[in-house]
């Protein structure tokens, strides 16, 4: 049996407000907000008297989905935001963006920082890292030609 698709990347933030913030202004979509918790919640995550709230972010294609989650119990219990590129696990969400410029210039404006620089791949691509509400890294691609 094969994947059938990637429903959604999961990112855990201490302020779901100003991610949702920060990733509207990316350009996805708010698809849906709600409170997660229950015994079923609890037999999937392994977390006992889990609570959370999550919003699902939609690309605009409607193929790809984020979701974030702020977790109220039990509390947190390692901070992996201030890790570099080169750290193990979870690394980033790459974005293909129609203006990489406009779009850093926007996304500065919600406290985004570049990492780096902005790099031209041949002539295929123009990319970036950022950091976005609290330290999320992502990654900008601009498709050139």
């Amino acid at each position: 049996m094969t994947v059938k698709r990637m429903d959604n990347v999961g990112i855990v933030v201490e302020d779901i407000d100003a991610a949702i913030e920060f990733f509207s202004e990316l350009g996805l979509e708010l698809e849906g907000r709600a409170p997660v918790e229950g015994s079923w919640a609890d037999d999937v995550t392994g977390l006992r008297g889990m609570r959370v709230e999550i919003a699902m972010m939609r690309t605009p294609d409607g193929h790809s989905r984020l979701e974030l989650s702020r977790f109220l119990a039990p509390p947190v219990v390692a901070d992996h935001r201030t890790a570099p590129v080169n750290a193990l696990g979870y690394l980033r969400v790459m974005f293909t963006v129609e203006d990489i410029d406009d779009t850093l210039a926007r996304l500065d404006k919600r406290g985004a920082k570049l990492v780096g620089t902005v790099a031209q791949f041949e002539d295929t691509y123009r990319l970036c890292y950022i950091q976005g509400p609290e330290g999320i890294l992502i990654g900008l691609a601009q498709e050139l030609g």
